[in-house]
């Protein structure tokens, strides 16, 4: 029997790549996002099903787990990908700013996982695939509260595989490096670009940004990395990929804080 997957975000950027390569390699695949009616590169696959899940709306979570299950026969694997990035100046930001950025990186990802465990502990088996970032242990400067949702999705993810292995559910965490996607783009929510009393730092650090996404690797490869560990029957948990992911985090466990600092901000000129 194929093996099913189920991916959040699948619109566009890592998630439409992961639907797209487990599809290739013969998985059948439940790509969910907010708009499936506007989808156009996936839909014509034949192992390939669009849902139509709001991270945070609970209902469409329900009802496409239970509509997926039912198309497929069962679901193996959960990537939580949906996501988005926002940055920029915290003096700025408001309470619905900040709990936007935390309910669809954070509480959206806790939903979708909540309502996946009680059938992959019936069924004795499953993969939760949690797509982090290098950024949920390391920060870079102006992404506060993207940095606080990472850390968070790391946090809450190492703790909850302490209850899960009992029931052979494994937990996976992705921690991808700059990746050319909309995060750079279309999807991203940047405050206090030309607030004065911050603009001349704001400037030297989104020009380095805006740089190092368009320098980015594909989705692709972080979507090969996302089926590596969907397959991976160990218990390992974190997956960095995609440059500069592994050299970075490696530099960052092994210095002292005021030396990583300095680093980021001389690679800054902050």
């Amino acid at each position: 029997m194929k093996k099913t997957v189920l991916i959040t975000g699948a619109s566009s950027g890592i998630g439409k790549a992961a639907a797209l390569y487990f599809s290739a390699q013969g998985w059948n695949v439940a790509a969910t996002m907010r708009n499936p009616e506007n989808e156009k590169g996936l839909s014509a696959k034949s192992d390939v099903k669009l849902y139509a899940l709001d991270v945070t709306k609970p209902d469409t979570i329900d009802a496409t787990i239970e509509s997926a299950i039912r198309d497929f026969g069962k679901i193996d694997v959960l990537v939580n990908n949906a996501g988005f990035g926002a940055d920029g100046v915290f003096e700025l930001m408001d309470d619905d700013f900040i709990r936007t950025q935390f309910e669809t990186n954070v509480f959206g990802l806790m939903r979708v996982t909540r309502a996946i465990i009680p059938i992959f502990r019936e069924q004795k088996a499953g993969v939760i695939v949690q797509v982090a970032s290098m950024g949920g242990r390391l920060t870079f400067p102006l992404f506060s509260i993207y940095h606080g949702t990472k850390w968070a999705v790391e946090g809450f993810s190492e703790a909850l595989q302490f209850e899960l292995v009992q029931f052979n559910i494994r937990i996976k965490i992705i921690e991808p490096g700059a990746i050319k996607t909309e995060f750079y783009g279309r999807s991203r929510s940047f405050v206090g670009l030309d607030f004065e009393p911050y603009k001349a730092f704001t400037d030297k650090v989104d020009k380095l940004n805006q740089e190092t996404g368009a320098k980015g690797e594909s989705p692709d490869v972080v979507a090969k990395t996302i089926f590596q560990a969907a397959n991976d029957s160990s218990f390992k948990l974190r997956y960095a990929t995609g440059s500069p992911a592994p050299i970075l985090l490696l530099v960052r466990k092994l210095l002292p804080d005021a030396f990583w600092f300095w680093i980021v901000r001389m690679s800054y000129k902050i």
